[in-house]
């Protein structure tokens, strides 16, 4: 087992809320606020925290979601504001973590929690309007910082200062969480490298498997 040269900055949790954003009306849970103290992970949910739509949001593969505050500088310096942990609708923000490149199947033990990385977020229009931006989904996904969606291997707890370690990290391949959202937005003729990664999320094998059903249908012959 290595260390990583970081550490959990801040645990945060929100519950569903009715929003209206532009004239659309619907639930969200991405407003979150940090909490103290030691938080069970457990089942689906980092314990005070769930998820407006299972259809589209949490889930075995989508338990946890986590966010660097390398990415909080970055965004910092991109909007020309600062801003706060959470933001972005993260159940953990780490600090000295490269979320962007970590490997899928990569697995995270912070505190007694085992966590396994299984893709990166996509933007919905809710991120919009958590920023109050209609356009920032787009900008989200051209700034190549998608955030790592995590799955509970080991159900514990953890607390804002623990450290990070990497109990696991796959052999076999080297496909990172920066790199399926970079395929995804823009270099889809490279989705079957998805296939040969069975530690990625279900949904995103999927897509690729649907993607390359339908090329295979147009080509001749």
């Amino acid at each position: 087992m290595s260390r990583v040269p970081g550490a959990l900055v801040s645990v945060n949790v929100g519950l569903p809320r009715e929003i209206e954003w532009l004239g659309r009306r619907d639930t969200t849970s991405i407003w979150k606020a940090p909490v103290a103290g030691r938080v069970r992970v457990a089942g689906v949910n980092v314990v005070g925290d769930d998820q407006a739509d299972r259809r589209f949001h949490g889930g075995p593969d989508k338990a946890v979601y986590a966010y660097a505050r390398e990415d909080y500088d970055w965004w910092a310096e991109e909007l020309g504001r600062p801003l706060e942990l959470a933001s972005f609708g993260e159940n953990l923000t780490l600090d000295g973590v490269d979320v962007t490149g970590a490997v899928v199947g990569e697995r995270w033990r912070i505190g007694t929690v085992t966590l396994e990385v299984a893709g990166p977020r996509t933007p919905c229009w809710k991120i919009g309007a958590r920023m109050g931006d209609a356009g920032f989904p787009v900008h989200f996904a051209a700034a190549g910082r998608p955030g790592a969606y995590l799955r509970i291997v080991a159900e514990g707890e953890l607390e804002s200062g623990n450290a990070v370690e990497i109990a696991h990290r796959p052999g076999k391949h080297r496909l990172t969480v920066g790199e399926v959202a970079r395929i995804y937005h823009g270099d889809r003729a490279r989705c079957g490298e998805f296939l040969e990664v069975p530690e990625l999320a279900e949904e995103w094998r999927a897509w690729a498997a649907e993607r390359l059903e339908g090329a295979r249908t147009l080509l001749p012959g």
